[in-house]
């Protein structure tokens, strides 16, 4: 049979001032330590053995000492009372500078086009902040997973989050490479993706997206087809630079290696724009200064521009 366990209300009166009187053996000095009057501490303990039912400190004209139950509360007491005092100075310790552990859920291809030298340069900036990226195509739960804040495209973020601008908007460019070209030929219109090993994204519920391509003022959803799926962008382009697939991906993933001639980009005219990359997090006020500080630290670096 399952229990109820519960903690009477108020138990935890009166013990700072208990402790105190025990150490001092003293209502009157305890009273000056923790500037209440000596009435004050003689009603806060004589409430507290009020609530445990049982006498703590022996009382004469003369002397203040500790019952066998006094005794025996004090040898838990204290303990359990510094592990309180302890954890309440932690936690103002997190909410009065930058520190602690700052965990942000962030998709893989980010970290190599805008995180490395920022998180580099923060985490010299703020040593006493400890980073921890979490790679993660999936838009996660910040609150249930433990997050303190994560980065994503904007058209996935929900409307009541706080987004700062971690990118300016960019295409999603379709990209294949010349080998591929070379066997496949090249789509001049979007109803040419129907003959060609297109990759594809499955999405975090599980769906495979379609692409989207700007066909006149709209961006309409195509389905396409093809020889792979991932989870991922930087999985979409390692495939379209063996000569695998056609892939459509964020443009900045695409500029290193069609510079370098391994990719080259089809249908640019056909290629919608996102809103870019965006730094979210749940609530403005529950921000602690090691997210202000990360955040400080975004604006200060340009990215936001």
């Amino acid at each position: 049979m399952k229990q109820n366990y519960t903690i009477p209300r108020g138990v935890f009166e009166g013990v700072e001032v208990f402790l105190r009187v025990a150490d001092r053996r003293s209502f009157r000095q305890a009273a000056a330590d923790l500037g209440l009057t000596p009435s004050a501490v003689s009603q806060a303990v004589r409430a507290l053995e009020a609530k445990l039912g049982v006498a703590l400190l022996t009382r004469t004209t003369r002397s203040v000492g500790l019952t066998e139950a006094g005794a025996r509360f004090l040898q838990h007491a204290r303990p359990a009372f510094d592990e309180v005092m302890a954890g309440g100075d932690a936690a103002r310790d997190l909410a009065e500078k930058p520190s602690g552990l700052l965990r942000i859920s962030v998709p893989r291809a980010a970290i190599a086009q805008v995180l490395q030298p920022l998180i580099a340069s923060f985490c010299r900036a703020c040593p006493q902040v400890t980073v921890e990226l979490s790679a993660n195509e999936q838009l996660v739960d910040l609150a249930a997973e433990g997050f303190d804040a994560g980065i994503r495209m904007g058209q996935f973020l929900a409307d009541d989050v706080v987004a700062i601008r971690l990118t300016p908007p960019f295409r999603l460019a379709i990209v294949g490479s010349p080998d591929y070209f070379a066997c496949h030929g090249r789509p001049k219109t979007p109803s040419d993706l129907a003959r060609q090993a297109c990759a594809r994204i499955r999405s975090s519920n599980g769906a495979l997206a379609p692409w989207r391509l700007r066909v006149g003022k709209d961006v309409v959803e195509t389905v396409v087809s093809g020889p792979l799926i991932a989870n991922d962008f930087p999985t979409l382009a390692a495939m379209a630079v063996a000569g695998v697939v056609l892939a459509q991906v964020p443009e900045p993933i695409t500029r290193e290696p069609i510079a370098a001639g391994r990719l080259e980009e089809v249908l640019r005219t056909h290629a919608p724009e996102t809103p870019g990359l965006f730094l979210y997090f749940p609530n403005r006020r529950q921000v602690l200064p090691k997210l202000r500080a990360f955040i400080d630290h975004v604006r200060a670096s340009g990215l936001t521009g």
